[in-house]
């Protein structure tokens, strides 16, 4: 028995693109070597997303925008605190994920984690409360109602940040969902595999295929078509250099996109509610008074 044992093969865990709600492989069959951080050691092959796959993350959350953000904002807060759960059941998993990735302890890795599944759950918290903070009524010297409401901007590109893989990624994710956004989000190009894994959370938990779209692959090649997409209405450079960034900017220009530029972040402080005002439009209607 011992013999068998120890001839045994390790069955590794292959990770695919998540787009739709579905485990796509790369269009173009590619995949690179993830490796750790510390020594150098292969953990995984990666998809390498294609500029295809990327064309096909936006279709599939452009579908998506209608459903949810017609959602009501109390049922997406408990949609996104749905995925808390199922990230703080998977926690090992993504202690170690994140301890690879980005060579920390385990101790270390640990904090990361857990802030960002309590990270996921502020923001799940704040869906339906952050109209009332930035919308309201306004102030009129007539007989109407003037009244302003937040709507999402519609399909979102999130170049995930490079540094931080797990904490920094929910950082920028939650928040473009919570406000009724979809998102296309291209993961860590060094360290994509939390990134991964997230989408198998988001698959089983009940946020609908196609609200998150997650690609794996060299940031500056699927970045390059989001950026200059029609149907893309926003886009977050957090993970691009100062060259991309300036780069997709200007892409980003042709349909008006709004655009929040790359700048130093501390993962580990309250991230305010920037990012929730970001992707929201301002919707300001007049109404008569009536008798």
């Amino acid at each position: 028995m011992s013999d068998v044992r120890d001839a045994r093969l390790s069955v590794f865990k292959t990770y695919k693109l998540y787009v739709g709600g579905k485990f796509p492989r790369s269009e173009s069959g590619r995949v690179y070597e993830v490796t750790d951080s510390k020594g150098g050691a292969w953990l995984a092959n990666a998809p390498q997303a294609s500029r295809k796959d990327a064309r096909d993350a936006v279709v599939a959350a452009r579908k998506a925008v209608s459903g949810w953000s017609g959602a009501t904002a109390y049922n997406r807060g408990q949609v996104l605190y749905r995925v808390a759960e199922m990230l703080e059941g998977r926690r090992e998993q993504f202690v170690r994920e994140v301890a690879e990735a980005e060579g920390l302890s385990k101790t270390k890795a640990g904090a990361a984690v857990d802030a960002a599944v309590d990270r996921w759950v502020w923001y799940a918290g704040w869906t339906d409360k952050i109209a009332q903070v930035v919308g309201g009524a306004n102030q009129v010297a007539g007989p109407y109602f003037n009244l302003s409401t937040p709507e999402p901007t519609g399909v979102v590109a999130v170049l995930a940040p490079q540094d931080s893989s797990f904490l920094g990624l929910v950082s920028v994710l939650a928040p473009v969902i919570a406000t009724g956004n979809t998102a296309v989000v291209v993961a860590s190009e060094r360290s994509p595999l939390p990134a991964l894994s997230l989408g198998e959370v988001l698959a089983t938990s009940d946020v609908p295929g196609g609200v998150v779209n997650i690609l794996s692959g060299r940031t500056s090649e699927i970045a390059a078509p989001l950026a200059a997409h029609q149907d893309v209405n926003g886009l977050d450079l957090t993970g691009a250099d100062a060259d991309l960034a300036a780069e997709l900017e200007r892409s980003a220009a042709d349909n008006l996109k709004r655009v929040r530029r790359p700048a130093p972040e501390d993962w580990g402080t309250d991230p305010g509610l920037s990012r929730l005002t970001a992707w929201l439009e301002t919707k300001t209607v007049w109404h008569p008074i009536g008798a």
